[in-house]
């Protein structure tokens, strides 16, 4: 857990990257509703979801260090909101920290950074699905300009429950067509 003294560093996800980050999705699929894949990964089987964020473009990763051990403390993606191409200038954003490193900032750091990456891209909304309960990642998105558009009722069944998932908007700036 980082401490308030612990450096922490955010930079983009590389291929290194692809054990500690495949531990840390493992362990809210195995332990959360957070995500509703309900099987682990081996790194191998997350290697096309890594590969898929490069260092460039709309579709980023960025990975968040303790800048003394290098440890990865969370993640931030930007990926495809939907796979028509009219949905090309929409992105799905999605925040994990590292068991233990809550509470301490990461994912503000993470979100801040991310968004700073895409600044500079042909993306006008970003989009953030959230499962119910799940009080910290509704006010992480609120700080970063997310509003509510709605909630989708028991729409995922894991742990022998069913599980609502609101959703979440922000406006990245692009000017509207006109």
């Amino acid at each position: 857990m980082p401490s308030a003294h612990t450096e922490v560093q955010v930079r983009p996800g590389i291929e290194g990257d692809l054990d500690a980050l495949t531990e840390i999705y493992n362990h809210y699929v195995r332990e959360t509703a957070i995500t509703f894949d309900t099987a682990a990964f081996s790194a191998e089987e997350r290697r096309p979801w890594l590969l898929s964020h490069p260092e460039d473009g709309p579709y980023r990763l960025m990975v968040a260090t303790a800048a003394d051990s290098q440890r990865i403390l969370g993640y931030a993606t930007s990926s495809p909101y939907r796979a028509k191409p009219a949905y090309s200038t929409s992105v799905e954003t999605t925040v994990y920290v590292a068991p233990g490193a809550g509470r301490g900032g990461i994912g503000s750091l993470l979100y801040g950074a991310l968004f700073e990456a895409l600044a500079g891209e042909d993306l006008h909304r970003a989009y953030a699905g959230i499962a119910q309960p799940n009080e910290a990642s509704r006010r992480l998105h609120a700080r970063f300009g997310f509003r509510h558009v709605g909630t989708y009722r028991e729409v995922g069944r894991k742990f022998g429950r069913y599980w609502d998932v609101a959703w979440y908007e922000k406006d990245l700036g692009q000017v509207p067509l006109g």
